[in-house]
C-alpha cells in the first residue's frame, strides 16, 4: 500500500492514514525521497495523527527519512504524534535527534514556514 504524498506550494504534505508495516514504511521512504528529488521541495510535513502503534524498525525508518530528506535539502516536521507512540519510542530508547515536531498539521506548516523563511 502506498501512502499519498501531496505537493502544497514548495512543501510536501504526507498524512499517514494506515498502520505502518515494514514494507509500507520502506516504500514510503523511497516514494518520499523520490518526490523531494523530483519537485525540489524545501519542506515536508509528515502527519502521524492516525498512527497508533510503532515499533523500533518503523521508528528507525522514519528517523532515516528525516536524515535523507535533509541531505536532499529538505526540512521535515512530524505532527500529531500520539501519546502511545511517544511512550513506545521512549520505552524503546529511540530518540529523534534534531527532529522538529508540532501538535497538529496547522502548527506543523507554521513551524516549517518559520524554519525555511526565518
Amino acid at each position: 500500500m502506498r501512502i499519498p504524498i501531496l505537493k502544497l506550494g514548495n512543501y510536501l504534505l504526507v498524512s499517514i492514514q494506515v498502520e505502518l508495516d515494514d514494507n509500507t514504511a520502506v516504500q514510503f521512504q523511497q516514494d518520499l525521497l523520490g518526490m523531494i528529488h523530483k519537485t525540489g521541495s524545501k519542506g515536508v510535513v509528515i502527519d502521524l495523527t492516525s498512527v497508533q502503534m510503532i515499533d523500533s524498525y518503523i521508528a528507525r525508518v522514519l528517523g532515516d527519512v528525516v536524515k535523507m530528506a535533509e541531505l536532499l535539502g529538505s526540512e521535515v516536521v512530524f505532527t500529531g504524534i500520539q501519546p502511545a507512540v511517544s511512550i513506545t519510542l521512549i520505552d524503546l530508547g529511540i530518540t529523534f535527534r534534531n527532529v522538529k515536531t508540532a501538535m497538529n498539521l496547522e502548527q506543523g506548516l507554521e513551524k516549517l514556514q518559520q524554519l525555511l523563511e526565518g
